[in-house]
């Protein structure tokens, strides 16, 4: 059975892991090789670390199953003035997609939010991505190039494009 939890700072180091698995499987072409299998383990640590020690904003969702990380979510409240709350990061390890716990893990998420919307970026190559998004009713928005990974532009392949899917109304994500 999948459980699911408000992530705290012991939990940054399994975050980190599956954070860089997604990277690896979803962002290649976009972001360069070398960063990707070389740099992103202490990249994505430090950025947890920092991220659940501090909270301050924010709040990180974990699903665990048998006793293991196997997805996550991390939103950033008011990130925009128009499109709301920011969806940084909703990754599901692989050999569990299509069991729901991507939906289950947005619709957490978006219990968080109140009187605003809720929007993320994805990569423009992430077809599946895009394809789950549009499926729980995410409108596709505009588009921009993909900023570099702690504003290193060699950790990108050339000028990868994001799109931005948005819902004006979040609690049409919930489930109840």
């Amino acid at each position: 059975m999948t459980t699911f939890r408000i992530a705290g700072a012991d939990d940054a180091a399994a975050v980190a892991e599956l954070h860089g698995d997604s990277w690896r499987r979803h962002y290649r072409g976009a972001y360069a090789d070398p960063f990707l299998d070389d740099e992103v383990p202490e990249y994505l640590a430090a950025l947890w670390a920092k991220r659940l020690a501090v909270r301050e904003g924010t709040v990180t969702t974990v699903a665990e199953y048998d006793g293991q990380l196997v997805g996550l979510s991390h939103i950033v409240f008011d990130a925009d003035p128009k499109y709301g709350a920011l969806v940084d990061n909703l990754h599901v390890r692989a050999p569990l997609k299509r069991q729901g716990i991507g939906t289950r893990l947005l619709a957490l998420t978006a219990e968080h939010v109140r009187g605003t919307g809720l929007y993320l970026w994805v990569l423009e190559q992430n077809t599946a991505a895009q394809a789950f998004y549009e499926a729980r009713g995410g409108i596709r928005g505009d588009s921009q190039h993909v900023p570099p990974p702690g504003g290193q532009p060699r950790r990108l392949n050339g000028q990868p494009v994001c799109l931005r899917y948005y819902w004006p109304d979040p609690a049409t994500l919930t489930t109840s």
